[in-house]
């Protein structure tokens, strides 16, 4: 019974703070996210006040926060829209993993720590943060702007890259032969497929199916469904956040509007969860000695994200302004981030403290780069433009006027 009291004290504050912070961040005219991540730092392991009571219980809540995100990013778009989209955007999809995959993997190198240590690294550096970046389209309003399927089109490539890539890593930390890690590596692609094409051709039946005129039955139904194909596709080596988004994407028409509405409230309460966990599972007293090689990396690859997104906005056919606000909406990190450098520690412990650092930059300036990218890019090449228009004058004046004869 004192278990249950603290637990439900510590929740009811937590979930106070959160409204007062996320009220104070509409009233400032941010995204509420980075202020979440702090108050989980403040909150946490070596933290002004740790929580012991509801730990376990946000950690769930987290998983749930990164479910219901892509669940609701899934509904925004068809099954078509998606194929039509891994098809265009694959080359950008080629581009965003050459420019954000090769610094990580050069740090680990330069840091002295092994060729698997490098692939860990590069993965942290590569993989955008799906979660964070829903919570911000979705509180800045974009989710029907035209740079906004260019944007979900290099995540979708990422996640459903994640497929491939966490079974050849698990393999490697683990020192898994050829045959182990190719066992791994089909049952998790052919988990992906099967999703897929079951979303591709059967959709329409599996919105029928799941379609009701109860809300009550509507929520159940799909909230159901959705974290069983999430729980079986994490089981099987595939991520969770891939199963979820899937599932969204396999329900069209009144349904899918239907659950997004439904569905929205407890996405919005639960990703604010997933936020405080991140924040709570890093140990403050970590994050000195590695800041300035943490500082360094995400500098870099901040701005490999914005020319990722630029590049793919361009070859979308999007011009100015769209361009600039994909790339900035790109630059967070987060819960891939930190998977993959969990499983790394074993191999260098060093991975661990600078992944975190890493992402808690990137986590925070994530939502500033999405909101004013575009505003300074638009400032600069005003600036830029009037310089150049500007030149011809000063030229003309300094040229020296012929005596007459």
């Amino acid at each position: 019974m004192h278990n249950t009291a603290a637990m439900l004290i510590e929740l009811g504050a937590i979930i106070l703070a959160l409204g007062l912070l996320g009220r104070l961040a509409g009233r400032m005219g941010f995204s509420p996210i980075p202020l979440y991540l702090l108050a989980g730092l403040a909150f946490g392991h070596g933290g002004l006040l740790p929580l012991q009571a509801s730990e376990e219980f946000i950690a769930t809540g987290a998983e749930i926060g990164v479910i219901l995100l892509l669940l609701l990013l899934g509904l925004e778009y068809s099954a078509s829209e998606l194929v039509t989209n891994l098809k265009t955007q694959y080359p950008s999809g080629a581009a965003d993993f050459v420019l954000n995959a090769v610094p990580g993997a050069l740090a680990a190198l330069i840091l002295g720590w092994g060729p698997v240590a490098a692939v860990a690294l590069a993965g942290v550096t590569w993989i955008s943060s799906s979660g964070v970046i829903a919570k911000v389209l979705g509180d800045l309003r974009r989710l029907g702007n035209r740079e906004t399927p260019v944007v979900l089109g290099v995540l979708v490539i990422e996640d459903l890259a994640m497929a491939v890539y966490l079974p050849i890593l698990t393999a490697l930390l683990a020192g898994v032969g050829l045959a182990g890690g190719t066992v791994t590596l089909l049952i998790s692609l052919s988990t992906v497929g099967a999703v897929l094409y079951v979303a591709l051709r059967h959709g329409r039946l599996i919105s029928r199916a799941v379609s009701s005129d109860s809300a009550e039955m509507l929520l159940l139904v799909v909230l159901g469904l959705t974290l069983l194909i999430a729980g079986l596709a994490q089981e099987l080596q595939v991520s969770a956040a891939v199963g979820a988004f899937l599932v969204g994407i396999a329900l069209s028409g009144e349904v899918a509007e239907g659950a997004g509405n439904l569905l929205m409230p407890l996405r919005d309460l639960f990703a604010a969860v997933f936020f405080v966990f991140f924040g709570l599972s890093t140990d403050p007293a970590d994050i000195p000695p590695v800041l300035v090689p943490a500082l360094l990396l995400a500098v870099v690859t901040a701005l490999t994200k914005i020319a990722t997104g630029w590049y793919a906005a361009r070859r979308a056919g999007i011009h100015g302004a769209g361009r600039w606000r994909a790339g900035g909406t790109l630059v967070a990190r987060g819960e891939f981030s930190i998977v993959i450098a969990g499983l790394a520690v074993a191999v260098e412990p060093s991975i661990g403290p600078l992944a975190t650092a890493y992402v808690l930059i990137l986590v925070v300036v994530g939502p500033l780069t999405a909101r004013y990218t575009e505003p300074l890019a638009r400032r600069l090449t005003r600036r830029s433009t009037a310089r150049t228009q500007a030149a011809p004058v000063e030229a003309e004046r300094a040229e020296p006027v012929p005596a007459d004869a």
